[in-house]
């Protein structure tokens, strides 16, 4: 026994030490990355911000956005990696993109893919730069959901619906939809792309009339997407960069840079909502861009 407590005794001193020293050493870690963190970004006069990954939410996107409308931010860069996602999301993101770069100098750059929700987002900035290798367009609205009736009627389950209104089960994945409701569904679908379509002909001054050619929810690379006047463009990241830099009229380039906490936090958010989120939409109606 007392070899063993021999053996033992320096992990229990190093479980000692953390238990009494551990939460000091963790707050001092944390006044320390603060006052580093807000050192560096006290003179920031441009700020990228990052639109990344399937947008099915857009209030980390308007708080950066907010942020960046600072009178010391004089141009913000959008670097976009993003196939589209929710509706609602996609235009909120835009608008406040659009209304950014009516105090600002905003440059979009598709660093990867760009396209449906990614791509409408872009169409409010000043203009919009491309890697040559990224994904274009992809301008479509689609609503799909699954019906899982057979699969209900083997095993026993069956649906019990009380409703007002004749529309209020469109959408149902319990059973294949009535005529009229495939019907108004479609009339939202063509609604939704009506105002996409139109959005992106008013930014990017394209004839409304020529969309079959680029709205068809087709997917261009990036020299075809220049081609049809999608973008403005094709540059690499550190060009787009520089082009900001020109349209903000500034000397001396200083980028500003989340809080090393805020990053890590908002991190770890992120990807808990989005395992939340994707694992509903596998179960419900789903929308896209």
């Amino acid at each position: 026994m007392r070899i063993l407590n021999l053996l033992l005794s320096p992990i229990k001193g190093l479980l000692n030490f953390i238990n009494t020293y551990f939460k000091s050493m963790i707050f001092v870690l944390i006044v320390v990355l603060i006052i580093l963190s807000g050192s560096s970004t006290n003179r920031a006069n441009l700020m990228e911000i990052s639109l990344n990954g399937a947008i099915t939410d857009e209030k980390d996107l308007l708080s950066q956005i907010e942020l960046a409308k600072d009178p010391a931010i004089k141009g913000v860069l959008i670097n976009i990696n993003s196939p589209g996602g929710d509706m609602s999301s996609s235009v909120a993101i835009s608008d406040a993109i659009k209304s950014l770069n009516e105090l600002k100098p905003v440059l979009a750059y598709a660093s990867g893919t760009m396209t449906s929700g990614g791509y409408y987002a872009a169409i409010g900035a000043n203009e919009i730069y491309a890697n040559r290798g990224s994904f274009i367009g992809s301008i479509g609205v689609i609503l799909q959901a699954p019906n899982i009736e057979k699969l209900a009627d083997k095993i026993g389950i069956s649906s019990q619906v009380v409703k007002a209104g004749e529309y209020k089960e469109s959408g149902t994945y319990t059973r294949k939809w009535s005529q009229s409701e495939r019907d108004e569904l479609q009339r939202l679908v063509d609604k939704s792309y009506e105002l996409f379509t139109t959005d992106v002909a008013n930014a990017r001054n394209l004839d409304i009339n020529q969309a079959s050619i680029w709205a068809n929810a087709r997917i261009f690379l990036a020299s075809e997407a220049l081609d049809l006047g999608l973008i403005d463009k094709i540059s690499t990241y550190d060009e787009a960069k520089s082009r900001l830099k020109e349209l903000s009229q500034v000397e001396i380039e200083m980028w500003y840079e989340a809080p090393v906490i805020e990053r890590f936090m908002s991190g770890i958010a992120k990807q808990s909502s989005n395992l939340i989120i994707n694992s509903l939409n596998q179960k419900n109606i789903l929308w896209q861009w």
